[in-house]
């Protein structure tokens, strides 16, 4: 027998599931009741599925990255993950069906953005952590609200670039300034831009009024730890940082 919903929970339905990259899903909900949830760019939501026997899966936290005022809320999975040195685990997401049942509880998080508060910001962020960076922009194209923005986006490959597209129109019609460093360069990959982890030095070079912006992170525990430090260095105010740490999910 199917479990109970909890408190809080919303049933939403699985619409779209879109190859990102070689490495990245995005994955895009609708509501049954074609209520969508009320968050804040930058919040997170837990998400839960049910097999045939209606048993529930593993309840999983991720970053929204849809803006607040869309009806389809959107996330991007990592599609397989490495447990140590040889476990490999796929996300359940790889086989899931357009019209699958999830349950969406929050949203939650103090890792908000308002764009009439924070007019000058640094967003850096580590692979999928782009995720509610994407929702914040969103939010700024939106409501017209004119922010001064810049972007350091770290991932392992070229091809590992998450909403390239957006990224460039934001960069026409926001001003957004985009930095893409490459971690792990390929000889013949065709990469000419940035490459190696961010660090102090990439941030002052690409966002030389640093200390003016409040900093927002969002990536993988190591590499938010590293840009906390990095940006302390820098004289960055300690409560003109805001991070998130990025959870790969199932």
């Amino acid at each position: 027998m199917p479990e109970q919903m909890q408190v809080g929970e919303k049933v939403y339905r699985l619409t779209e599931k879109v190859d990102e990259t070689p490495e990245v899903l995005t994955i895009r909900f609708a509501p049954d009741d074609g209520q969508p949830m009320s968050f804040d760019p930058g919040m997170f939501i837990m998400v839960s599925g049910e097999d045939a026997t209606g048993k529930r899966y593993l309840s999983r936290s991720f970053s929204i990255a849809s803006d607040p005022a869309s009806a389809v809320m959107e996330f991007y999975i990592v599609k397989r993950n490495h447990i140590g040195t040889a476990i490999e685990h796929t996300s359940h997401f790889v086989n899931s069906k357009v019209g699958d049942k999830y349950y969406i509880k929050g949203p939650y998080g103090q890792f908000r953005f308002d764009p009439k508060e924070n007019r000058k910001v640094l967003f850096i962020a580590g692979g999928t952590g782009l995720a509610p960076f994407i929702s914040m922009l969103r939010h700024i194209e939106k409501t017209k609200s004119g922010n001064d923005i810049d972007l350091i986006y770290s991932i392992k490959y070229p091809t590992e670039i998450i909403r390239k597209q957006e990224l460039e129109e934001f960069a026409k019609d926001l001003g957004l300034k985009t930095t893409i460093t490459v971690t792990r360069p390929q000889p013949g990959d065709g990469w000419n831009g940035e490459t190696g982890h961010v660090n102090a030095e990439m941030i002052k070079r690409h966002s030389p009024d640093v200390t003016e912006r409040t900093c927002y992170i969002c990536g993988p525990p190591k590499f938010v730890s590293a840009i906390k430090e990095a940006l302390l260095s820098l004289e960055v105010k300690t409560g003109k940082i805001s991070a998130d740490v990025w959870d790969t999910g199932t």
